[in-house]
């Protein structure tokens, strides 16, 4: 009896975590490249920002410095719900304004409203959308056109960080979106399957937004809008020499309130799409259907992992005997707990080396990360108990050009 409670825990957990491992390993198989083309197509530059005043003016003078025709992009800044000078100092830096004239709660909601306006009065191929934090590389447009071309409709380019070595939090921040480009976006790619969005640096062909439209309900939009491409069959491509240079939490108090959101989105998402995205795995054998259902099921597999911890702790104690490789280790507590201590180590590195990054500037995040996934557990522990829709905002001040990143 007691060791049906253990399995009938640990097997959904093994099966999870081998269909990640085993998705993963395509990252390192035959690539799925994007060709370059002739500039063609015509880009909006779509950005919601909210008191940025601090740090817009380096992500517009970086997308000036595009390498992609002047004539085939704008710039266009909603600021929504700002009490400083970011309207002023983006007009001054070049940005074209759209002036909001509704009440905006989320950033999904900023892009639906920007999305509208757009097509309304204008007549772009696509749109890019970046957060005011961010710097952008300088091949980035011209990338994103070659998506394009070959056929794309969504599109998600590489999230690097402009900051991963000024603490803990930047550095394990930084491990953690590096990861998820090379084992989940770049494996999808390479699988032929879709890529998630997340967060910034991502593009939307028009004729999207005309079909699909932008209704994001939850408090993640952007892999809110993975599910519904997913569902409604459009592959999202991974590019990733499209790269955006993403301004990290610099507090713990700062990353708890960003992670409480994802997690509240997360479970939102779980509960909206369940059933759509059952349907469209059974019925169109569709693997980002599994994707995104998996992907929001991770901080319910976090929660049943922490339970089956404790459960190993409690047969430890009273001596019940389980059978599986995983609970030998651990009868081993000290050894298991540093084996798997070195395990994430020795991952974080292999991470920071396949990206040609620097290991001085990311220690600190290789040291801590696993504890940087461990407060997840208390995360997603109150976005279970307690619902929230309050959107909190996260201050951005790490004011840097992108000539200090990127030289060529």
């Amino acid at each position: 009896m007691y060791q049906f409670i253990y399995y009938i825990l640990f097997i959904p957990i093994f099966i999870y975590g081998m269909y990640f491992l085993i998705t993963g390993i395509f990252a390192f198989t035959k690539k799925n490249t994007i060709k370059k083309y002739k500039p063609k197509n015509r880009l909006a530059v779509v950005v919601a920002a909210r008191n940025e005043g601090k740090v817009i003016a380096s992500l517009i003078n970086s997308i000036k410095k595009q390498k992609y025709p002047k004539n085939l992009y704008d710039i266009f800044i909603l600021p929504n719900n700002c009490t400083d000078n970011t309207y002023d100092i983006s007009k001054e830096a070049g940005a074209k304004i759209i002036k909001c004239k509704e009440e905006i709660k989320s950033k999904g909601q900023a892009l639906k409203y920007a999305f509208n306006h757009l097509n309304k009065h204008h007549n772009f191929d696509a749109y890019i959308i970046f957060d005011a934090d961010n710097i952008v590389h300088p091949n980035f447009l011209a990338r994103v056109n070659d998506a394009l071309i070959e056929g794309y409709e969504v599109a998600q380019g590489f999230r690097d960080s402009k900051n991963p070595s000024d603490n803990w939090i930047c550095g394990s921040y930084s491990l953690f979106y590096w990861g998820q480009n090379i084992f989940f976006n770049k494996s999808r790619m390479n699988m032929h399957a879709s890529a998630s969005i997340n967060g910034t640096g991502f593009m939307i062909k028009r004729s999207v937004i005309e079909e699909m439209g932008f209704n994001t309900v939850t408090m993640t939009e952007d892999i809110e809008f993975t599910a519904l491409c997913a569902i409604n069959n459009k592959k999202i491509a991974f590019i990733q020499d499209a790269i955006t240079y993403d301004e990290q939490p610099l507090t713990f108090r700062m990353s708890w309130k960003q992670r409480i959101r994802w997690s509240t989105g997360t479970y939102q998402c779980l509960t909206t799409y369940f059933k759509q995205l059952i349907n469209g795995l059974i019925k169109n054998k569709n693997i980002s259907c599994l994707d995104m259902l998996l992907f929001f099921m991770a901080p319910v597999i976090q929660l049943i992992s922490g339970l089956v911890f404790i459960l190993l702790v409690t047969y430890t104690i009273l001596g019940i005997k389980l059978y599986d490789i995983f609970s030998y280790l651990f009868a081993y507590n000290e050894i298991f707990l540093i084996i798997t201590y070195i395990i994430s180590v020795l991952l974080s590195i292999f991470v920071v080396k396949y990206l040609n990054k620097n290991i001085r500037d990311t220690i600190s995040g290789i040291i801590m990360f696993s504890i940087f996934l461990l407060s997840w557990i208390p995360i997603n522990i109150i976005c279970l108990l307690k619902k929230t829709n309050v959107w909190e905002e996260i201050n951005h001040s790490r004011n840097i050009s992108i000539e200090t990143i990127y030289e060529e």
